[in-house]
């Protein structure tokens, strides 16, 4: 057996902040397991491949079962199993996400978990490039990138569009004001992705009281007399026990609620289903799951060749409040977002790269919420994953307005000199029934699952599992109700938030 003072489970976004922040104490032996391995294929750091990383070897691959509001689609769900998680996969978009977005969070876990409690650990984690200030800072480990002259004309129009319907022009979303027409800040530096953990676990790597473990897969929890101890693991084919004072479990919002389920921790009638006996009864392990929906989406045929994007493709997202385009104040309810490479779902043909562009558009706060399982009580049993997509009227109206508004934009004057004509809805689509229609095959995931383990039900506002001591859980799995935007620096705020309290580390 190996033993640590703190094992943390999963080098993703949480996990890379964890390991790296409670190895800065060199009296603290930390261990930092898994699944995949150190990142090697170049394609990840170039921010332009970000669509064509999915489905290689570093991808979980899950698949959620078929979705009746989404005309029976199974979808897939890319997750990291890499060292870096899916920071090495998503579309480097850093948004905090509203104010007011974390009012739910502050309810469930205390006000330790509101906007202003996270704001200096948003401030602390980056190295913005618009230089610091009240709102931001720029000595972080993690570099966000405000562009400037990069930005594509397409997506210059596109914003100047949004202005003309009345939408807010932001020169910040991360300033406060999430509402408006805004650049999307980008983890991005010398034009390369920045993961997080290229930002914060490789530099502390050399410390000798930080193990790191890959190609460990971890089956399940050692716990004894209410308290975890340690965690079964195969690498290099061989069975063992790591054992630990304190567990993290750092493995996302799909991982971390299975493996506590395979460890007993859950529903009874969830775990007798998957052939797992029940150790300890915490019935939401694995519901309030949720994640944004885009629809992709309002595509439009261009008259003129659209140069290939020199950042990511996806170069703004704008927020809106569908009631009124113009209003400023409070969390948006939609989302739009101007991709430069055509973006469709496999219901509809793709065109050619150049020959058209999307206005993809989404909804912020779905109140949709679904739930997931394991299969067997075995890593390798492929996980029931059932986001419940579109099954509330309230998240079907607001998918319409978002549509609505996106073409309202597409058809606005600063982008009529691009546009040749709507190829997608198309026209004649107009009424609600069809637009629904056309919604649940052009919908797709925007790779932002949270709430798995959330906040208030499962662990408790220090993030420990409730009724089992040493366990704690820190990813969006924890988050009780989603962020306007995509969600990886809310989980590095979290991160930095529960890994530099005073009183870490924790019994």
């Amino acid at each position: 057996m190996t033993g640590f003072d703190v094992l943390v489970i999963g080098a993703g976004s949480a996990g890379s902040v964890v390991a790296a922040r409670l190895s800065e104490d060199p009296g603290l032996s930390v261990g930092l397991v898994e699944a995949g391995a150190v990142p090697s294929d170049p394609d990840i750091a170039s921010p332009q491949q970000w669509p064509f990383l999915p489905g290689r070897a570093f991808d979980w691959a899950y698949r959620t079962i078929p979705q009746p509001g989404t005309a029976g689609r199974s979808h897939d769900w890319p997750r990291g199993r890499i060292v870096g998680g899916s920071s090495c996969l998503h579309a480097m978009a850093h948004v905090r996400g509203h104010p007011d977005d974390f009012e739910p969070w502050a309810a469930a876990g205390g006000p330790g978990w509101s906007y202003q409690a996270l704001l200096p650990a948003f401030r602390r984690s980056e190295r913005f490039s618009g230089g610091a200030s009240a709102m931001h800072g720029d000595a972080g480990p993690l570099d966000v990138l405000l562009p400037g002259d990069e930005i594509h004309p397409l997506v210059r129009d596109y914003m100047d569009a949004g202005v003309s319907i009345g939408a807010p022009r932001l020169g910040d979303h991360n300033a406060g004001p999430l509402t408006g027409a805004a650049p999307n800040q980008l983890t991005i530096r010398d034009g390369r992705r920045v993961s997080v953990a290229d930002a914060y676990l490789v530099p502390a790597l050399g410390r000798p009281n930080l193990t790191l473990l890959t190609d460990v897969l971890v089956h399940d929890l050692v716990m004894q007399a209410g308290r975890a101890c340690g965690a079964r693991i195969t690498r290099g084919g061989v069975q063992e026990i790591l054992t630990a004072d304190r567990i993290v479990l750092c493995a996302g919002t799909v991982a971390s609620p299975l493996l506590l389920m395979r460890s007993g921790i859950g529903d009874p009638d969830t775990l007798r289903g998957a052939g797992i006996a029940c150790r300890h009864e915490l019935p939401e392990v694995g519901r309030n799951l949720h994640d944004h929906l885009l629809a992709a989406g309002n595509v439009y045929r261009a008259r003129r060749p659209v140069a290939p994007s020199r950042l990511q493709h996806s170069e703004s997202l704008m927020y809106l409040h569908s009631d009124d385009s113009s209003r400023a104040e409070g969390s948006p309810d939609v989302v739009l977002a101007c991709v430069v490479l055509p973006v469709v779902t496999e219901a509809f043909a793709r065109p050619e790269a150049g020959s058209a562009y999307t206005i993809m558009c989404g909804v912020t706060h779905p109140t949709s919420r679904g739930s997931l399982r394991p299969g067997g009580p075995s890593v390798a049993d492929v996980p029931i994953i059932d986001p419940a997509y579109l099954s509330t009227d309230q998240d079907r109206r607001s998918f319409r307005a978002s549509l609505r508004l996106a073409r309202a934009v597409g058809r606005a004057a600063p982008l009529r000199d691009w546009s040749d004509g709507e190829i997608l809805p198309g026209p004649g689509v107009e009424a609600d029934v069809d637009l629904d229609a056309f919604l649940a095959r052009a919908a797709m995931t925007h790779h932002h699952p949270v709430g798995t383990c959330s906040l208030g039900p499962v662990v408790d506002g220090d993030l420990r599992v409730r009724g089992i001591d040493g366990l704690f859980v820190v990813d969006a799995s924890v988050i009780p109700s989603i962020t306007a935007g995509p969600v990886n620096a809310a989980v590095v705020a979290i991160a930095e938030t529960w890994a530099g309290a005073t009183d870490q580390p924790r019994q």
